[in-house]
């Protein structure tokens, strides 16, 4: 065995100690060696904990913090980061909850929001198309244009269907002392999340708006998407209601190009 090789072996030996604490000790390591690395397991994962805790504040605040901290173990030696930044430690965090707390869903969709404003937050800067570029680019348009008319949309921007009221939760979480608000729906709704400048921001909607702004993000041109409205819903308003939702997707500054 080469050096570089024996280094490879030592060095999966040690991460696994790190990640578990019943693996085996790599080769002549005793008890001092142990007890060693016990200390620096629990460093480490105090510092992955401490960074879900930044990620996911109003989290913590909704669940205790005791229960934060029993999730965020599970999930961090579930799933040992690979990243080098501890921000990314998060990823996934919505579906460990999913799991963990089946008896109180809307942790998981609280979780996605906070991560969504995140990656938001750190994605590239783009000016976002205004109203009058889109219709400056659109004037000449004809029904085929229309039709075919695909978006881009701005980076890190993203959509989910909900059964919980976000709005309220977020709200209610801003305040100094937590009363927890009525949350259920009683239909699905969904969730846009954005940035405005520099700062994260979401709003809620209907179900349809974010199934529709999906196929948009994933190429589906405009006339499919009435399409798709028409064959959910009420046929004949489907075009009004589809530029409804264009128009609130350039007025909240989500469109960064059109193709």
């Amino acid at each position: 065995m080469t050096g570089s090789d024996n280094l490879g072996v030592l060095q999966k030996a040690f991460m696994a100690q790190v990640l578990d604490e019943d693996a085996p000790l790599p080769d002549g390591w005793g008890n001092r060696h142990a007890a060693g690395m016990g200390v620096y397991r629990n460093n480490y994962r105090s510092a992955l904990v401490e960074a879900l805790r930044s990620t996911y504040e109003r989290t913590e605040k909704w669940v205790g913090e005791a229960a934060f901290r029993r999730a965020a173990a599970h999930h961090l030696i579930a799933n040992p980061p690979t990243s080098w930044t501890l921000d990314d430690a998060g990823a996934g965090f919505d579906r460990t909850c999913a799991e963990l707390f089946a008896n109180d869903p809307e942790v998981a969709e609280l979780v996605w929001l906070e991560w969504a404003m995140l990656e938001v937050f750190t994605a590239p800067d783009v000016t976002p198309l205004d109203l009058p570029g889109f219709t400056q680019a659109t004037g000449g348009f004809a029904e085929d244009d229309w039709a075919n008319l695909r978006l881009g949309f701005i980076p890190g921007s993203a959509s989910r269907e909900l059964a919980h009221d976000l709005r309220a939760i977020w709200q209610a979480l801003g305040e100094e002392e937590l009363v927890h608000p009525e949350f259920a729906l009683e239909s699905a709704r969904g969730c846009l999340v954005w940035r405005e400048g520099e700062r994260p921001t979401f709003v809620m909607v209907e179900a349809e708006e974010v199934r529709a702004f999906q196929a948009m993000q994933r190429g589906t041109n405009y006339g499919d998407v009435c399409m798709m409205i028409a064959d959910e819903g009420d046929p004949a308003d489907a075009a009004m209601r589809a530029g409804a939702m264009l128009g609130r997707w350039l007025r909240e500054g989500l469109i960064a190009a059109i193709h």
